[in-house]
């Protein structure tokens, strides 16, 4: 029996084969049972830092999970005489020894050997047209599917023409402040027993900072326009009950230029791994793009490999700004409180609630029912916003 197929991160296998219509050469997909492909992940950009490649192993619907490729060597030239090594840094991650950033005009190429000796290239690549972002905005909109939320809209445009193809990313980061923090805890009577004493809370914050990157792909054309140019293009859409912008929330859009190539590769790709029929399939097939085996041409190789210019802007917004006096969003998990007793004929009930740091102080109650202990207590993620984030505000945090 054939199995489904899951890749690392973005590349999946997919079950059908999909004929792009147009003037862009499509990528086909063939039918084959499961083997083990090698899956490169690799973007080089025009920005001056340690670049970084990603390299992992297809895997089985039924397996645990990506197998991520160690040990490799992995370079990139830039057909100047120049190669950039790479550093294997775990978890299929591998990281420039050294920062530097793609120019234009130059060929580069991928080289990997894995640490059984095989060797895997890429076709020449040179940097796309330079294209900046004019704009990001945040806009309250209503969707097509009749929610109300925010939209967040870039704007571009390249007056040479050149570019026309888009891929884009968003990193966003947001406050979080638990809705139930309390100034005092609850902790275990230091002299044992099931009691519990209040102390000055010193273990759980309330205002904390996380962040989340995109892991869709989102592609835009200009193609088929009279002019180069991307207006109140969406990356991204929050819904208005998505607590996320609760309170303030910042998204930091990056817009690569793609060739013809690599927008035709992660076309195909997401129109096939966004199918909702992705999993149900069984006749699996390979996405190919512009890597393959030196060794064996016949080997199937997954992913591509892509030299983008990059262009990127950072926005900031508060929920008042959009929704003035309305009540904020609903918490990402409810916080109702509960009253375990001190203790029942089976032990200690709340002291061990405490310690585990399932529950946390809320209040006092003062009205306990039958069965209802001294003490209200909710769950740690209501009180303390370290369950969800970070207290260290993020260095391009502005208020």
């Amino acid at each position: 029996m054939k199995k489904i197929i899951i890749l690392y991160r973005q590349f999946f296998v997919i079950s059908m084969a999909v004929l792009l219509m147009g003037c862009i050469e499509a990528f086909d997909a063939e039918f084959v049972d499961f083997e083990s492909a090698l899956v490169i992940e690799a973007t080089i950009t025009n920005e001056l830092k340690q670049q970084q490649i990603f390299l992992s192993r297809s895997y089985e619907f039924d397996a645990e999970g990506p197998s991520a490729e160690s040990n490799a060597t992995v370079s990139v030239s830039d057909g100047t005489g120049t190669t950039f090594s790479f550093q294997d840094a775990g978890n299929g991650v591998y990281v420039s020894s050294q920062a530097f950033a793609a120019e234009p005009g130059r060929d580069y190429e991928l080289s990997i050997i894995t640490q059984d000796g095989r060797s895997y290239g890429s076709e020449t690549t040179q940097m796309t047209s330079e294209t900046t972002i004019d704009e990001v905005i945040a806009e309250r909109i209503t969707n097509d599917d009749g929610e109300d939320g925010m939209a967040i809209l870039v704007n571009s445009f390249d007056p040479s023409g050149n570019a026309k193809n888009y891929r884009y990313e968003y990193e966003e980061t947001y406050r979080i402040i638990a809705p139930e923090w309390n100034p005092i805890s609850l902790i275990g009577d230091p002299e044992g027993g099931c009691g519990v004493i209040r102390v000055p809370n010193t273990t759980d914050d309330e205002t904390c900072y996380r962040t989340d990157r995109s892991n869709a792909i989102i592609l835009a054309s200009t193609e088929d326009l009279e002019e180069d140019r991307v207006s109140n293009f969406m990356v991204r859409f929050i819904s208005r009950d998505n607590y996320i912008i609760s309170h303030r929330y910042s998204v930091l859009v990056r817009q690569l230029v793609q060739s013809n190539e690599a927008f035709v590769f992660f076309e195909t790709l997401n129109e096939l791994s966004g199918s909702e029929s992705l999993f149900s399939q069984t006749q699996p097939g390979f996405l190919e793009g512009n890597v393959f085996s030196n060794d064996n041409r016949d080997e199937r190789v997954l992913g591509f490999f892509d030299v983008s210019s990059v262009s990127e802007r950072r926005i900031f917004f508060n929920y008042d700004d959009f929704y003035p006096g309305e009540a904020l969003p609903p918490y990402i998990e409810p916080c109702g409180p509960s009253a375990p007793v001190i203790a029942n004929p089976g032990g200690c009930v709340l002291r061990p609630i405490l310690e585990s740091g399932a529950g946390i102080y809320l209040a006092e109650n003062e009205q306990p029912a039958e069965g209802e202990g001294p003490f209200l207590i909710v769950r740690r993620i209501c009180g303390d916003c370290k369950v969800l984030g970070s207290t260290a505000v993020p260095g391009f945090w502005i208020e």
